[in-house]
């Protein structure tokens, strides 16, 4: 898979469902089936994996060694929470109220998908992660692309 991108504004309706994109849906890879997990991101939004990108990351995480305390605390920490949900009859989304709740979802919601996953987040504290951090974009991109080697 190449990876999911993109930026989507959805709306979430009173029973804290959201119409999946289909630009989304197509880049999909048919393994997903329409089945997704999804969790507490490490910012203040939620993660959304499609299913088999979540299978081959919880058999990473499987091999990791649980008598180490910080590995079973991480392990706990990114899997508190986590729910297994599908796209409904109509294609839509139903975040379960926990976790609107935990990250502060209300009716304006963005949907970041990079790579193996899609972050929701709630619009107005996404844009305004994006923006305070927009003056440091040269020194980030700096300190995490140039060290990079781009010659294979």
């Amino acid at each position: 898979m190449a990876g999911l991108v993109g930026e989507y504004e959805v709306r979430l309706d009173a029973k804290g469902r959201f119409l999946f994109p289909a630009s989304l849906r197509k880049q999909l890879s048919p393994a997903a089936q329409e089945k997704f997990m999804l969790n507490k991101g490490f910012e203040d939004c939620l993660t959304l994996y499609p299913m088999n990108e979540w299978d081959r990351l919880s058999d990473k995480l499987s091999k990791m060694n649980l008598f180490k305390p910080k590995n079973r605390m991480f392990y706990r920490l990114f899997h508190q929470g986590a729910k297994a949900i599908a796209l409904d009859g109509v294609g839509r989304i139903l975040i379960p109220s926990m976790l609107m709740e935990r990250v502060g979802l209300d009716k304006d919601v963005m949907l970041i998908a990079y790579n193996d996953r899609i972050e929701i987040w709630d619009k107005t504290k996404y844009f305004d992660v994006i923006e305070g951090n927009m003056a440091d974009f040269a020194d980030l991109a700096e300190e995490v692309m140039g060290d990079i080697d781009d010659t294979e």
